[in-house]
C-alpha cells in the first residue's frame, strides 16, 4: 500500500508580498512539509524574512494565496511561535532570563491565569535545552549576545507550537550558543513540530530536511542534495557564487566573509 502523504505546513500558490510600492517577493508557489525542518535561504533582500513574516500572519499577502497548519495565514496565531533574527530590550529593562521564557506561555494562559504545572514544566524544559537554567534569574541586560538569543529561542520553544519560525537564529553567535540552538532545532523536530529557519550558512542549510531557495522569489525547494547544487545556487546568488576548482560552493556574501573554506565545507561552503 503507497505511503500517504501529509498536508504540507505551509502551501502557497501565486504568493506576493509588497510592502507599499516595494515588491519583496514576486509570485511564488511553495509548499514546507509537516514535521521537517526547512531550510530558506538567499542573498540578502532576496525574501527570505518576507517568507516567514507572510506565513506569520506579521504581513498580508499582495495576492496570491497562502495556507498554513490548514488555515488562511494569520488565522492561528497561538499556533505558531516565531523568534526574530534580533530583538532589541533595553539594557535597563529589568526583565530575567525566566521572566522572558515564561512569556512564551502567555498564549496558552493569558497575562492573568495562574500558571499550571505544565506551563511551568515547559519553561523549565526550554531552559534546560538552551542550557539557561543556571542564568534564569540573570537580567537580560547582563548577557552575552549568544546567550540572549538562546533566552529568545527557549521562550518560542516554551510555547510547544506546532509550527516554529526561526529567522537567523544562529547567525554570529558563539560556537556554544549556536550547537545549542541547533541541538534544540533537532529535538523540536523530533517532537513533532515544523521547523522553518532563515540562514546564510550553506553547511546549515544542508542538514535540513528540505530546503527553499529564495531570489526575489522562491527559485526552487526540495531535498537538499536537489537544489543546494551549482545549477540552483548559482541561479538565486548570481555573480556572488563561485564553484572552486576542488569542487566547493563559496558565496560571497556579508556574513561569510573571512569564513570560507576548501573543499572540505564549513561555514558558507558545501561540496
Amino acid at each position: 500500500m503507497a505511503a500517504i502523504r501529509s498536508e504540507p505546513a505551509v502551501r502557497g500558490h501565486g504568493l506576493v508580498v509588497a510592502y507599499g510600492a516595494h515588491l519583496a517577493l514576486a509570485a511564488s508557489d511553495v509548499e514546507i512539509p509537516r514535521g521537517q525542518v526547512t531550510a530558506v535561504i538567499g542573498p540578502n533582500g532576496s525574501g527570505k524574512s518576507t517568507l516567514l513574516n507572510a506565513i506569520s500572519g506579521l504581513v498580508t499577502p499582495s495576492d496570491g494565496h497562502l495556507e498554513v497548519l490548514g488555515h488562511p495565514a494569520g488565522a492561528q496565531p497561538h499556533r505558531i511561535a516565531y523568534v526574530l533574527q534580533s530583538t532589541k530590550v533595553s539594557d535597563f529593562l529589568p526583565v530575567t532570563v525566566l521572566e522572558t521564557v515564561r512569556m512564551g506561555r502567555y498564549a496558552h494562559r493569558g497575562l492573568t491565569r495562574w500558571f499550571t504545572a505544565a506551563d511551568h514544566r515547559a519553561v523549565e524544559d526550554a531552559l534546560a535545552l538552551l542550557d539557561l537554567t543556571d542564568l534564569a534569574h540573570r537580567h537580560l541586560g547582563t548577557l552575552s549576545g549568544g546567550q540572549r538569543q538562546r533566552a529568545f529561542v527557549a521562550q518560542g520553544l516554551a510555547q510547544h507550537a506546532a509550527l516554529i519560525l526561526l529567522d537567523e537564529p544562529t547567525t554570529a553567535l558563539d560556537v556554544v550558543s549556536a550547537d545549542r540552538i541547533t541541538q534544540a532545532i533537532a529535538a523540536e523536530r523530533e517532537r513533532g513540530a515544523t521547523v522553518v529557519l532563515t540562514t546564510h550558512d550553506l553547511a546549515e542549510a544542508r542538514t535540513a530536511d528540505h530546503v527553499v531557495v529564495v531570489a526575489g522569489r522562491v527559485v526552487a525547494a526540495g531535498p537538499p542534495d536537489e537544489v543546494c547544487n551549482p545549477e540552483v545556487l548559482g541561479l538565486a546568488y548570481g555573480a556572488r557564487f563561485v564553484v572552486t576548482d576542488q569542487g566547493s560552493v563559496l558565496v560571497d556574501d556579508a556574513h561569510h566573509t573571512g569564513h570560507h573554506r576548501g573543499a572540505g565545507g564549513g561555514p558558507g561552503g558545501t561540496r
